[in-house]
């Protein structure tokens, strides 16, 4: 609302238009002062239309001509009588018309403030879940800055577990790098060994074989000692049957050569099953021997050459007692 506005303003505004040739309006008036409420100015013009009457008679009576004639004098005053009744009569359709005006523009502004009243509710409603929901906002703010805290500190301590992760897998790694260069060099001396043992019992197959050979050489050479002492025992017997028939005094010696030569041929016998199964102890020696720790060549040729001694040995025992008998 306009401030400052007075009667005698909206009086003075209203004779100054008036003066022009023009009707004095709300619009006109609040136009020419610049300012003023259109309430304000319809109740201020409404007191000028009021006190038009009287300033129009006093200043009727400020024109009056005492000097002039009845007849003048009487036309003059019909005339301004009429004028005056005619500027009444416009008065009061202007008035009638500014109430019209003014009572539209009372009910637009009753339907204004109500409207108002309408959207000021419907804002302090707003406000209201705006409040609630800036409340809601701040304390979701709060927690979502714990929350942000608390993951800036997990976060963090993730940092450090992933450094810490980085620096023992930097460390296994080199871990695992001398590991791998230990069992390289455990496979390189791993492989020299078992080409060099490999070597080795090939070496020792060889020789055992050799063995074998010299071994199976010598049952030969004792089974056709046993065959020809076998022939010597059927000669011999046949010579002790011949001479049995010939002397009864030979035959004790007969028969006690027989038993000799029995003995001879049993030792050889022995001495030929052993050696039958000479072949398979050394066999059984070779597969020990490839078994064995390193040096499976020593201990093959000690065994061939022990089982071998022994046998030789036994074997001529037998014989020199036989043969002293």
């Amino acid at each position: 609302m306009a401030r400052g506005i007075t009667e005698s303003d909206v009086h003075t505004a209203a004779d100054e238009i008036v003066g022009a040739g023009e009707r004095p309006t709300v619009e006109r008036i609040r136009a020419h002062l610049g300012t003023g409420s259109p309430n304000t100015v319809t109740r201020w013009l409404e007191t000028w239309w009021k006190g038009l009457g009287q300033r129009l008679e006093v200043q009727q009576a400020s024109l009056s001509l005492p000097q002039a004639p009845d007849a003048v004098a009487k036309a003059a005053g019909e005339l301004w009588r009429l004028a005056l009744e005619h500027a009444q009569a416009n008065a009061k359709e202007v008035l009638e018309a500014e109430r019209a005006a003014l009572q539209e523009g009372q009910t637009a502004l009753q339907a204004e403030r109500e409207s108002f009243a309408l959207e000021a509710t419907a804002l302090r409603d707003k406000v209201e879940v705006a409040s609630q929901a800036e409340r809601v906002a701040s304390t979701q703010a709060a927690e979502l800055n714990r929350l942000v805290s608390q993951m800036e500190g997990q976060a963090a301590e993730l940092t450090q577990q992933r450094d810490f992760a980085l620096e023992q897998a930097a460390n296994a790694e080199i871990t695992r790098q001398a590991a791998e260069r230990r069992l390289q060099a455990l496979q390189d001396a791993a492989q020299a060994e078992r080409e060099t043992l490999a070597k080795h019992v090939q070496a020792t197959e060889d020789r055992a074989h050799a063995e074998v050979d010299r071994a199976r050489q010598q049952s030969r050479e004792l089974q056709s000692r046993l065959t020809a002492l076998q022939k010597e025992q059927a000669a011999s017997q046949k010579a002790h049957f011949v001479a049995l028939e010939q002397s009864n005094a030979k035959a004790m010696e007969a028969q006690r050569q027989a038993e000799i030569q029995k003995a001879k041929a049993e030792a050889l016998a022995g001495q030929l099953s052993q050696l039958r199964d000479l072949p398979a102890e050394l066999e059984l020696v070779l597969r020990q021997a490839k078994k064995a720790a390193p040096s499976p060549r020593k201990m093959a040729r000690r065994n061939v050459q022990a089982s071998q001694s022994k046998k030789v040995s036994s074997a001529s025992r037998k014989t020199s007692a036989a043969d002293h008998d």
